[in-house]
């Protein structure tokens, strides 16, 4: 038997140049779309309590300016009371390196390794090779070129480091106003949605509805991303002080921090803590247990719990969501990592409640 279903090859032709054109502008102007969505981000996350500070009778310009800037003042003593253990941590990497450039030496002179062996062979066939090209004649009138790698020029590095630092800068500014205008504005934009999607009222039930569901599921999303962080942090900073490694507080922002990116961010803290527990105790079996306990804490809550918890919060299968964060990640690396399940709820959210979108928005729930 056979499901004989209408193909209108248009249409569908359109919907392809619709979808390579729109992840074309995506891509070409994310330096514009970052930081709205991260601005838009902030404001679902701080809007109820400058929602519960309006009902106390807090002016909303009062109670957002004074949030931003607690937060902002947060954040800049934070990094200013552990900037000396994280500047001990940093100050001893070529300590550690090498040591372990010393052990791997003392390993090598007792026993042959398999790796070593592989080593040598390919030596080995890279000496023979070179004494091959220099024992063939070379013909005449051929002129052997030979290409020299530019020098290494420390302003160049210095220049670009700084032009980095301003970007960020800028951008850290642009979200701040961002975020603090959306506050300020409160239900504006939302009533402006709602006044624009027609003149029915089952079309501005419709649009009610989909922004509430929008607004519920981004705020139960970052909520089950600050517990798990804080929970992430506290479990890195136990297992790391039983193991008795050093700068524990450090480890356990930066274990928080870095939680919030999926899959770069606990292979960051596997590997940094691999070094730091080498260079504290200079044995190869510390830094495999600390990065072991890294990697079993992150993983059990990014490959576990999270996803289980961030699919309800949204109502989207789990390989949905995986594949949704791989998809923005490639088409805006870290911040598509960070942004791109929130955008999914929008896109959900919307598919839903619209009838020739529906199939997308079944394809994409649990």
């Amino acid at each position: 038997m056979l499901l004989h279903m209408p193909v209108d090859i248009r249409s569908m032709a359109l919907v392809v140049i619709a979808v390579v054109a729109v992840l074309a502008v995506l891509r070409g102007a994310s330096a514009f779309f970052i930081p709205v969505l991260v601005g838009l981000m902030f404001s679902y996350a701080l809007s109820p309590v400058v929602d519960w500070f309006e009902k106390v009778h807090v002016h909303r310009a009062i109670s957002a300016a004074v949030l931003i800037l607690a937060i902002l003042g947060g954040a800049g003593a934070s990094i200013y009371s552990f900037s000396d253990d994280a500047t001990q941590l940093v100050n001893s990497l070529p300590e550690g390196a090498r040591k372990l450039r010393d052990v791997l030496r003392e390993r090598g002179g007792k026993a042959e390794t398999p790796l070593g062996t592989v080593q040598k062979a390919a030596t080995q066939l890279e000496q023979a090779a070179e004494e091959a090209g220099a024992a063939a004649p070379t013909s005449r009138g051929v002129q052997r070129v030979v290409i020299e790698k530019a020098r290494f020029n420390i302003k160049d590095h210095l220049w670009s480091g700084t032009m980095g630092l301003l970007s960020l800068v800028g951008q850290v500014v642009v979200v701040t106003f961002l975020t603090y205008f959306l506050l300020l504005s409160g239900d504006t934009f939302r009533r402006k949605v709602v006044k624009i999607a027609g003149p029915s009222l089952s079309s501005k039930k419709i649009t009610v509805e989909a922004l509430d569901e929008i607004t519920m599921q981004i705020q139960r999303y970052l909520l089950v991303q600050l517990v798990s962080s804080i929970a992430v942090g506290l479990v890195t900073g136990l297992a790391f002080w039983a193991l008795g490694l050093n700068h524990v507080a450090v480890w356990a922002i930066a274990a928080a921090v870095l939680n919030l990116v999926p899959y770069i961010g606990s292979a960051v803290i596997a590997g940094a803590a691999a070094m730091a527990g080498f260079v504290q105790f200079g044995t190869i079996n510390m830094a495999l247990a600390a990065a072991g306990a890294s990697l079993v804490i992150h993983t059990i809550s990014g490959n576990l719990i999270v996803p289980w918890l961030t699919s309800k919060a949204s109502s989207m299968n789990a390989v949905a969501v995986f594949i949704c964060v791989l998809a923005w990640g490639w088409l805006w690396g870290l911040w598509g990592l960070l942004l791109g399940i929130p955008i999914m709820m929008v896109v959900k959210a919307i598919c839903d409640r619209v009838e020739d979108l529906k199939p997308v928005g079944e394809l994409l729930g649990d």
